[in-house]
């Protein structure tokens, strides 16, 4: 594959990992609105934390990456990366206020959002390389080259 064609593939999957990550978290956005009216915010954001979890990791596999349905594992290393990204925003934030008391809504939300772009692509990365990495071919004994899908289901 030649290196222009590669970045065109990856950009359309950065692309697709961008725009599915931004309606999942609006649409939890809403929901949280909605499902705090009647449960303790605290409860409302959890359900809605898992829910979209599950959601973009189902859109992510099956959309951005073209790998099918994520499983269990799939879904774990997914939320596990949701967390991490949790903490690392946390962080910043959290450092911004220690350093600077008080700082106005404009600032923090700067820094909150940079950071979040930060855990996104780090996150696209992590889900990209490893949780759905493409499989690479393996060589059939007949000297054909099959799809590691074709082989495990062969197996």
């Amino acid at each position: 594959m030649s290196g222009v064609r590669m970045i065109r593939r990856h950009a359309a999957a950065f692309g697709r990992f961008a725009g599915l990550g931004s309606g999942v978290t609006l649409a939890a956005s809403a929901a949280l609105v909605l499902l705090s009216q009647w449960i303790p915010w605290m409860a409302a954001n959890a359900l809605t934390t898992v829910a979209s979890t599950v959601v973009a990791t189902e859109l992510h596999a099956r959309v951005s990456f073209s790998h099918g349905r994520p499983g269990l594992a799939g879904h774990l290393k997914s939320a596990a990366t949701m967390a991490l990204g949790w903490l690392v925003t946390s962080a910043a934030v959290g450092t911004l206020a220690a350093l600077r008391p008080g700082t106005g809504l404009v600032l923090q939300q700067t820094v909150y959002l940079s950071a979040t772009a930060l855990v996104g692509i780090g996150r696209y990365l992590v889900l990209r390389l490893a949780v759905f990495a493409e499989r690479a071919p393996l060589p059939r004994t007949d000297g054909e080259v099959r799809s590691r899908a074709a082989y495990d289901a062969a197996a």
